[in-house]
């Protein structure tokens, strides 16, 4: 049986989210590749990034590339989320599975769009959350269901807690946390959080616009707290410029039997206490290092593409999937909304229009 080879494009517009996190490079090295296209509206933009791809043609038109070069696969490469919903469906609308920027969407009515119309015409749409396509996490997510730590119990995330800290923070890295967390232990029930801003607490007028458009935030102070379906409690915080330069991006994970301790955006950092209860004055109670497959976290997008491919010849969902995007929007959306209303939020949450407009 002859090996199918997949026609790939890019889409990205220099000086309005560029080609975000290298997305368009996902396919480099794939022999069961071709890349095809690149489009970006910027001459010189486009000029350089079909250089790094390889492309054979570039359009300054997303829309006359779709039509014209018959892709397989597209990458939506913009960090910023303006035209995301419009690029992604022209794709789908076009016959194209998609490799997508994270954030997804900026609402989750947006989110709902894609993955309906994927599911109608039968296509694949896998988003750049890097760090669950490493073996070094899925390496760590069979230790801990292989019962490492006994029984998980809580699942505590902290964000980067620089000059964004506490909404911008969120949307932008926490999007990624929210995704392993769910990657690690499935959905969330509920949720309740305390969202300030200058110590006081923000309402739905509240909404500012961050520092590149990926929708409306709020605070510089977040805490937020989950309930997992499978009984784990879930929080996240950030704070704005908590950080002066510590590594504070992460996530403990926490059992009956110990704690895993893992910073960075790769898992560069993983560390073991292989103990009950958390005890630093018991000198005899050390961390350990755990010693994983180590990964570069943007080793994660040429994964993504193989594991996108996988997905389409299998007819599964990939590892970071549109619903998983959706899935961490929710979270993040929801903790604006428990805010506003006071009160615990259920998930799904009814209205997906966006907390903050």
């Amino acid at each position: 049986m002859n090996k199918k080879t997949y026609r790939v494009g890019a889409i990205g517009h220099s000086g309005a989210g560029n080609f975000g996190h290298q997305i368009h490079l996902a396919y480099r090295g794939l022999d069961n590749v071709q890349f095809i296209s690149i489009a970006d509206p910027d001459p010189d933009g486009r000029k350089k990034a079909a250089q790094e791809a390889g492309a054979t043609s570039s359009y300054a038109d997303y829309n006359e590339m779709l039509a014209e070069e018959d892709l397989d696969i597209v990458s939506v490469c913009p960090r910023w989320g303006t035209e995301r919903l419009d690029m992604v469906l022209a794709c789908l609308n076009n016959g194209c599975h998609v490799y997508c920027e994270k954030p997804m969407t900026m609402t989750l009515a947006d989110g709902d769009q894609i993955v309906q119309t994927a599911k109608a015409k039968k296509l694949k749409v896998a988003v750049a959350h890097q760090a669950v396509y490493l073996p070094r996490l899925h390496q760590l997510k069979q230790l801990i269901e292989h019962g490492k730590i006994g029984e998980v119990e809580v699942v505590s995330a902290t964000g980067k807690q620089d000059h964004r800290g506490g909404g911008e923070d969120m949307i932008v890295l926490g999007t990624h946390l929210f995704n392993m967390m769910r990657f690690f232990f499935g959905n969330v029930d509920w949720m309740s959080s305390h969202v300030t801003e200058n110590g006081n607490a923000i309402n739905a007028s509240s909404g500012r616009e961050a520092n590149e458009p990926v929708g409306k935030i709020a605070g510089d102070c977040i805490r937020s707290y989950f309930a997992f379906e499978n009984g784990v409690s879930g929080y996240f915080q950030s704070k704005k410029n908590r950080a002066q330069g510590e590594q504070t991006y992460g996530m403990n994970i926490i059992g009956t039997e110990g704690i895993i301790s893992l910073l960075g955006g790769a898992a560069d950092n993983l560390s073991l206490y292989p103990h009950r209860y958390f005890n630093p004055a018991n000198q005899g109670q050390e961390w350990e290092s755990l010693q994983l497959e180590n990964n570069q976290l943007m080793e994660g997008n040429q994964l993504a593409a193989i594991d996108l491919i996988q997905a389409i010849e299998n007819d599964n969902e990939p590892i970071s999937s549109a619903a998983d995007a959706v899935a961490a929007l929710e979270m993040i959306h929801g903790t604006y909304v428990s805010q506003i209303s006071e009160s615990r939020t259920y998930f799904p949450i009814s209205n997906r229009s966006h907390p903050l407009e």
